[in-house]
Order: C-alpha cells, then sequence, then structure tokens
C-alpha cells in the first residue's frame, strides 16, 4: 500500500499512525516507508526513510487496536504530499478504512514499500489501515480535530484537489503565520447520536479525538444533519448529545467549538418538522448557556438570506446537501483563528 497524505503544518519528524480496529483477527505489517511524493505513486528516493515500532521494521496489531510508529527524522514541509508506503505479508480479514478518502492511494503486488517508483500500481480512494500521521514541530501551538459527516469529509469536493474545509482552514492558518496541525476526522454518513455501524459521534468521540496527539480544540461540524435524515430525534436528543461531547472534551481540557447546521432544504429526507429542530439545534449553539468555548457559523456562511433553508446558489453542490468547493471554503472562513488560542 502507497497511501498519500495531505498534511498541514511543517515539522523535523514524524509518527506513522495504524488502526486495526475494525479487524477480527491481528494485523502484520511491515516495511513501513515514509517519503516525499514527487508525483502519482511515485517517491523521491532522497527522502526515504524507514520506520519502526518499538525499534521493529514489523508490527502485529490486535484486533480492534491501534499502534503509533516510533519517531522518525523526517523533514516534512506544510500542505505537501507524503508517501506512507507498507507491505501487508498475509491475508488481512477486514479492513479498517476510510471509505470516501478522496485521494488517490496506490496498491501494488509484493514488497515494494522502498521503491521509487511503483510498476502499473492498481488505485483506490480510500485510505487503509493507515489511520493519520503525527507531524513532530516543537513550535506547534496544538492540534484542532474537525469531527464531522460527510460536509467534512469534503464529499461533492474534487479527488486529489484537498479543497476539504479542514484543508482550506489548514491554508488558512498558514498563510498567517500559525503553527496549528489541522486533523480531519470526518466520515461521511456519521451522525451524532448512533448509526447503523455503531460508530456515531459519541461513540468515536475518544478514538478519533481525545487520543490525537496535542489535541487542544475541536470543531464539531454537520453530523446532526445525518441523524435528522435518518433516525429523526428530538431536538433535545440532539442538544443533549452535544452537551455530553462539550463535557467529554472540558474533562480533558479541549476545547470544544460549535458549529452550526448548514440548510439542506430541497435534498432528501428534508421535511418542515426537521428544519425547526435544525433551527433549533442552532439556537442552542449561539446560545450563551451551550457550553460551547466558540462558534463556527457554517448556517450563516453559507446559507440564503432571501432563504435561509436553503444554500446560497453559488455554494450549493447541486445536491442541496453538501456544498461545493466555494462553499467549503465560506465554512472555512467562518472559523476566526482567535478561536484558536
Amino acid at each position: 500500500m502507497r497511501q498519500i497524505v495531505r498534511t498541514s503544518i511543517a515539522g523535523t519528524s514524524a509518527r506513522v499512525r495504524l488502526s486495526n480496529a475494525f479487524g477480527t483477527t491481528p494485523l502484520t505489517v511491515e516495511d513501513i516507508h515514509l517519503a516525499r511524493r514527487t508525483s502519482g505513486s511515485s517517491v523521491s528516493a532522497a527522502t526515504d526513510r524507514t520506520v519502526t515500532f518499538g525499534g521493529q521494521r514489523t508490527v502485529t496489531i490486535p484486533a480492534g487496536g491501534s499502534a503509533v510508529s516510533d519517531e522518525v527524522a523526517f523533514p516534512v514541509a506544510a500542505l505537501s504530499d507524503v508517501a506512507v508506503s507498507f507491505h501487508l505479508p498475509g491475508t488481512t480479514g477486514p479492513a479498517t478504512y476510510h471509505q470516501s478518502g478522496l485521494q488517490t492511494n496506490y496498491v501494488a503486488a509484493g514488497d515494494v514499500s522502498g521503491n521509487a517508483d511503483l510498476a502499473n500500481p492498481r488505485t483506490t480512494n480510500s485510505y487503509y489501515f493507515l489511520s493519520g500521521l503525527d507531524v513532530v514541530n516543537p513550535a506547534a501551538e496544538g492540534a484542532v480535530v474537525a469531527l464531522g459527516a460527510s460536509i467534512t469529509d469534503g464529499i461533492a469536493s474534487r479527488n486529489d484537489a484537498n479543497r476539504r474545509w479542514p484543508n482550506e482552514l489548514a491554508g488558512r492558518l498558514a498563510g498567517a503565520g500559525r503553527t496549528v496541525g489541522v486533523l480531519n476526522q470526518g466520515i461521511s454518513g456519521n451522525q451524532l447520536l448512533t448509526d447503523g455501524a455503531g460508530q456515531s459521534a459519541l461513540n468515536r468521540f475518544d478514538r478519533d479525538v481525545l487520543s490525537q496527539s496535542g489535541v487542544r480544540w475541536v470543531i464539531f461540524a454537520d453530523n446532526p444533519i445525518n441523524d435528522l435524515t435518518n433516525t429523526d430525534p428530538t431536538a433535545d436528543r440532539l442538544i443533549g448529545g452535544l452537551r455530553q461531547l462539550i463535557a467529554r472534551a472540558h474533562e480533558r481540557g479541549v476545547k470544544f467549538l460549535c458549529s452550526t447546521l448548514t440548510p439542506f432544504e430541497g435534498a432528501g429526507g428534508w421535511k418542515p418538522e426537521r428544519e425547526t429542530k435544525r433551527a433549533a439545534v442552532n439556537s442552542f449553539v449561539r446560545s450563551a448557556g451551550s457550553g460551547c468555548d466558540g462558534v463556527i457559523d457554517q448556517d450563516a456562511a453559507t446559507h440564503d438570506p432571501a432563504r435561509p433553508t436553503t444554500f446560497r446558489a453559488q455554494y450549493d453542490s447541486g445536491d442541496h446537501l453538501h456544498p461545493n468547493e466555494e462553499g467549503l471554503r465560506a465554512i472555512a472562513g467562518a472559523v476566526d483563528p482567535a478561536l484558536l488560542r
């Protein structure tokens, strides 16, 4: 597997995070490499570094487990492409993967992790077993985790373009001279309270937010829209779920930044009574007693002033649910960098 990670901050070294969270048998991974991606599946051989886990070039991760590599001296540029390559020597069982990666990744036969070029690799737009890349920078201010669903995942943006709103936020922060890591934990279809896979925001919060290196802030985004269009809970239940996340973040000293819910009239699943619930959640988020440490008003940034239950036409991808790339930039623009202090 050769998988491409888009960085946010620069650094002097890095760690690789692997996951077997959804596996039912132990997963063995070997010959892990980091390198700067040049183009396509090719990397710069001069930048190639071998990655170890506890000093070993092979790691076996138990079912349901994860592993973080040793720190590797590896210069990382901000807003750059890093290739993480590794060999899977045996069968893997059920794969832990991120389906909607919106990034071309590569699969080649044999142990070719250290090769600069891959011969006729297969491609996939998903990420397999790779759950993160920690970039180490002593001057870093910390990391902000974007916890959300398909809008955070970047659905309706182009493959390989890095136009998800967390990418746009990383660019804005870098341009402002800030060294804040931006970690995208958006999963398309994810809900706040429950979902078919049992991986609701409430269930995955510890793993996907609180366990991240250097996390200081979390931006909670679009998950409740999926609750409304699928299980249709009451607004009070959604607000109760939000309160739980806020409390858990605060217990760990993490600031919780709440997002208002973007409009979705015209999309499948929209009903007037669900619009009323969206408005109630947004009123809670904007209220002084919410417990939020700040508000990202995605609704105000994207709705049509003449019809506030819909997107501005220039931000609508066409499905009336997902903003296009211009709309994703507007969402990133709604994040006041002063909130990340």
